[in-house]
């Protein structure tokens, strides 16, 4: 029997490679008007499948000698709080939720200028050898290590010069970061006041779940978070009465400046108001209901399997003059798609609370290279949403300008588009106009929308629209609370380096200080991005892709470190050519973000160097010093990733030369007993709901405040003690990076 099943595997995967083969040929050789995204799909399970099975197979058993009777750090130090022991499965649905922020949904939108074929290849292959590499090294890294954190680990590693470096890349990184975001939900909502409505009223809403939760039903999450399901919902149909409204849809029909100012308020006030009252419950809200939509993209395109309209390569890839941002398809198309295919904030979040809660060292495989295949599907999703779009539409949405002028630069590049399909377009979805719509949300929302439409028969594709724009905002939102709440939180860590009562997170002035400066930053570049003449974007994100781009050549640097040390430790049997697993995709990232930085600063087109948009622009003070300091930040991106560079390849040329010794700072093992080995797997349909409903629990945080009331005295009132318990768990909750860009 066992020679059989061995047979019919082999058969399954060769089965598998040749259907991977056969649509990677037909995708590559294409050339007519349109192709099914069928050939996409297939190109991408297929390639997730073989990588999963072999290659990550391989990387457990032969570089990183996973060993399930080891003890994890929750098993060592096991606290009902911090660490805690749990099923993979839910670590899983943390961990992907975690990673999956708005990045893998926008980055592949603005790339699809270039065509469908450099971003699908870029997303398969980078995800297989590069970005699921990284998350699994270093969460396996981080496990061995007491769930230290990225920058504790490159402290211990290399040294803590490397260590402070990294501190402040991913406080300069996080700053990028939140500008680009908030200057998505910017272009997003400018002149929408159906938009402008659904998204606003997720605030009152955040605070009604607040208030809920700490005064009345302490602590449901589940049930809160169901009631704001349904809010949102009828805040989507209730925008629909406002659009058709004189007045209202006058009033809330916003220029994209006075929205910039309005996040920046926002993102302050978020910072420093109370964690229950905003932050928790919007975080509780956005989780369930990111998810909920990707299930519900990915179940549309599998459905209706919409044709590709976009070629599979344009014009710009070759000329860098591309109408959405500007720049040849190498390097901007790698630093355009970062999380998807690799994202350096994945290595933050693998060394966060995912390796505190790991059961087994050998469940690091499936988190953390199965969960970074997963996310690359939903960036896969978004590029075949967005190229399901006609050309003529997609480029119109994407470029800033009047709309007459925007429809001739259009059909001067050879795509078909007129004034009365886009403003019928627009009137369809319930918008005044879809022009000058920057930033790949808009565009996202309309391929979405589309999706949804074909699925329910064309009915209600006003309604799809502003349910996708809502989910899009919504969950940027919640990273741009959060996120400046972090970056206030890192800020004051330096801070208290020069005076110690700044570190006190407590302390309403140390907060708000840090607050302030963090919003003032972010917010810096945000204005600079809405006053941009070609709409930010060309100049933002790529800023924000090298930054994120150099963060993963960071996080490689340390992959890399660790793995020669591992190999150069066994003399006999130790392989230090193993070290080329993460030291390749290592390699390709210099090269790609050291070249987009280079022609940032220094190349001759303003549309693309800084320098160069600054020497055009000397007549106006303003966009002058902004160019300049958008080339100094660049600059300064460069000088930090060529110092942990230096630093990693003098560590390796003295490990590799034996004059230092290959010490590991990993914690001391603990070997589990022989029934400790044991695990439950879920048996039937009813193990399965009963799992789903665990992982409810887990996501929506309702798990962790019953464990933290548990632990609590039990002479208090129960009340009191189920709002403790409440307050410690949304406070942990944004304590550190705990999600991704």
């Amino acid at each position: 029997m066992r020679p059989v099943k061995k047979a019919l595997a082999r058969f399954l995967w060769l089965f598998i490679a040749a259907l991977g083969a056969w649509a990677y040929l037909a995708l590559a050789s294409h050339r007519g008007e349109e192709i099914n995204s069928v050939y996409i799909l297939a190109a991408a399970l297929c390639t997730y499948a073989i990588g999963y099975r072999f290659y990550s197979k391989w990387i457990a058993a032969r570089v990183l000698m996973l060993d399930d009777r080891r003890a994890t750090p929750c098993q060592v130090h096991d606290d009902g709080k911090d660490f805690v022991k749990t099923n993979k499965w839910i670590v899983f649905g943390h961990h992907f939720a975690a990673i999956s922020g708005p990045g893998p949904l926008v980055g592949p939108v603005l790339a699809a200028q270039f065509g469908y074929l450099p971003g699908t290849l870029w997303i398969l292959i980078g995800v297989v050898l590069g970005g699921a590499v990284q998350d699994f090294v270093i969460l396996f890294c981080s496990l061995r290590r007491d769930g230290r954190s990225l920058g504790q680990m490159i402290k211990d590693e290399l040294n803590t010069f490397a260590g402070l470096v990294a501190l402040l890349a991913i406080l300069f990184i996080l700053i990028i970061l939140l500008a680009v975001l908030a200057l998505v939900v910017v272009n997003t909502l400018a002149e929408s006041p159906w938009g402008v409505f659904t998204v606003g009223a997720t605030i009152p809403i955040a605070l009604f779940m607040g208030g809920y939760l700490r005064a009345w039903r302490v602590g449901r999450v589940l049930e809160a978070s169901a009631i704001g399901v349904v809010l949102l919902l009828l805040a989507v149909w209730g925008g629909q009465w406002v659009y058709g409204h004189p007045v209202w849809s006058g009033l809330l029909s916003l220029q994209a400046e006075p929205l910039a100012w309005g996040m920046i308020i926002y993102g302050f006030a978020a910072s420093v108001l109370p964690i229950w009252l905003l932050l928790a419950p919007r975080d509780y809200l956005s989780t369930f209901m990111k998810l909920g939509t990707i299930f519900l993209l990915a179940l549309g395109i599998l459905v209706l399997l919409p044709k590709i309209r976009m070629p599979a390569l344009t014009p710009f890839a070759a000329s860098g003059q591309g109408p959405v941002f500007a720049g040849k398809m190498f390097p901007f198309c790698f630093i355009t798609i970062a999380c998807g295919a690799i994202s350096g904030f994945h290595s933050l979040i693998a060394s966060g609370t995912t390796p505190k809660i790991l059961a087994r060292e050998g469940h690091t495989r499936t988190i953390g290279y199965g969960a970074m295949c997963l996310e690359s599907l939903v960036a896969i999703l978004a590029l075949i949403a967005a190229c399901a779009l006609e050309p003529g539409i997609y480029f119109s949405m994407n470029i800033k300008g009047a709309p007459a002028q925007t429809v001739a630069k259009v059909s001067a590049l050879g795509y078909d588009v007129s004034l009365e399909k886009m403003n019928g377009l627009a009137a369809t979805i319930g918008e005044k106009t879809l022009f000058g719509r920057v930033g790949g949300a808009p565009t996202l929302a309309v391929g979405m929308a589309a999706v949804f439409a074909g699925v329910s028969r064309g009915v209600g594709l006003d309604l799809w629209y502003h349910f996708a724009i809502m989910f899009e905002a919504l969950f940027i939102l919640t990273t741009v609370d959060a996120g400046t709440r972090v970056g206030r939180y890192l800020l004051q860590d330096i801070l208290g380096q020069i005076w110690k009562p700044l570190r006190q997170t407590k302390s309403m002035g140390a907060a708000w200080l840090a607050s302030f400066l963090v919003v003032a930053a972010w917010g810096w570049f945000l204005i600079q991005g809405v006053r941009d003449p070609l709409g930010g974007i060309n100049s933002l994100w790529p800023l924000f892709g090298i930054a994120n781009q150099m963060l993963a050549a960071i996080a490689l640097c340390l992959a890399t470190t660790v793995i020669l040390k591992m190999q150069l430790q066994d003399s006999a049997t130790g392989r230090p050519v193993m070290a080329w697993i993460t030291l390749a995709p290592l390699l390709w990232l210099l090269t790609v973000t050291l070249t987009a930085g280079v022609e940032k600063i220094w190349h001759p087109d303003p549309k693309i160097g800084f320098l160069a948009a600054a020497a055009a622009d000397a007549g106006n003070p303003r966009l002058h010093f902004n160019w300049l300091l958008d080339a100094a930040v660049t600059g300064g991106f460069l000088v930090m990733i060529l110092a942990i560079v230096t630093l990693s390849v003098r560590e390796w040329i003295l490990l590799l030369s034996r004059q230092r010794v290959s010490r590991l700072s990993e914690t001391a093992p603990v070997w589990l007993p022989a029934y400790a080995m044991a695990e439950d797997r879920p048996r039937g349909l009813g193990s399965l709901l009963l799992l789903a409903l665990l992982l409810a629990r887990e996501w929506s945080g309702q798990a962790a405040v019953d464990r933290a009331q548990e632990r609590a005295c039990g002479c208090a009132p129960a009340k009191q003690v189920r709002v403790q318990g409440y307050l410690q768990v949304a406070q942990k909750r944004f304590d550190g990076i705990n999600r991704c860009c």
